[in-house]
């Protein structure tokens, strides 16, 4: 990998991460559609964990108090009915599923799933996903000529049940094209949280996960010798960077305008990828490397 390339894979890691649009759809298609090999799974995690450290950094007071409550909590009942202690114990119960999957579908995930044919029917079908969740938030928050705005559950009604629902939503993800932020913030809206609240979820969430898919990748990147150090390093600092300038604007974003942009962008594309396959213009396998 070149420098170049890993400033572009950077960039795009950085810029797609935490927007419902699935960074990895986008580091598969940007090598793709450049000619470049694919950058793998082992980059994709590793310069997940620029992003993801970006994540901490954004959210330093809520992880700081929710790492705090929940560590006192583990030897003292009275903190048991803390928030933040009780938030710890979900982030946990959410990342299971993801952690049982992760490893089984290893495999799959580093081969099959990579197939430009199956991002694309992602990119689309999740896409639809995203559409009705958000009309459906819209919807509520609104209300109607005989019907009052409904008011939407935030992170204090977060049940067991409810962590775990988020939890599979989130294991979506491991199929490139799906999205980690896409699919946990509409499976939020769906199970009536705000838009905020299912974010701010979904970044919490994140953090087990792709801490340990980062952590993992990087073991065994470091045992096989099959990673290029420098633009790897290169592209995870680019990647924290703006990906630390995109939560902050998503973040805003989101507390007042719709997710509709982000599905019509990941219908069309996805429409594109399936017409260029098809045509025989992209090989479903284009960019794919053996290492």
């Amino acid at each position: 990998m070149s420098w170049f390339e890993s400033l572009i894979l950077g960039l795009v890691q950085g810029l797609t991460e935490f927007l419902p649009v699935s960074s990895s759809a986008h580091l598969r298609l940007t090598a793709a559609f450049s000619g470049w090999e694919d950058p793998g799974a082992a980059f994709t995690a590793i310069t997940q964990l620029g992003t993801e450290a970006a994540v901490l950094i954004y959210f330093r007071k809520d992880v700081t108090n929710i790492l705090s409550a929940w560590f006192r909590s583990l030897t003292n009942k009275d903190m048991r009915s803390d928030p933040n202690a009780r938030m710890g114990w979900l982030v946990i119960v959410g990342s299971i599923p993801i952690g049982v999957l992760g490893v089984t579908l290893k495999d799959q995930i580093e081969g099959p799933f990579r197939d430009l044919r199956i991002t694309a029917t992602m990119l689309i079908v999740m896409g639809v996903v995203i559409g009705i969740a958000d009309r459906l938030a819209a919807r509520d928050e609104a209300g109607g000529k005989h019907r009052a705005p409904k008011q939407r559950k935030q992170l204090d009604d977060l049940t067991v049940k409810d962590g775990l629902l988020y939890g599979l939503a989130q294991a979506m993800a491991l199929v490139p094209g799906v999205s980690r932020s896409g699919a946990t913030i509409s499976g939020g809206l769906f199970m009536g949280y705000s838009r905020a609240a299912a974010a701010r979820y979904s970044f919490l969430l994140a953090m087990p996960a792709v801490l340990a898919s980062g952590l993992f990748e990087l073991k065994d990147a470091t045992e096989g010798g099959h990673v290029s150090w420098g633009p790897t390093v290169f592209a995870t600092v680019i990647a924290f960077g703006v990906g630390y300038a995109v939560i902050a604007w998503f973040m805003k974003f989101i507390s007042h305008k719709s997710f509709m942009p982000f599905v019509y962008y990941r219908i069309a594309l996805g429409a594109v990828i399936i017409a260029l396959v098809s045509m025989g213009v992209l090989s479903p396998h284009a960019a794919e490397s053996a290492g």
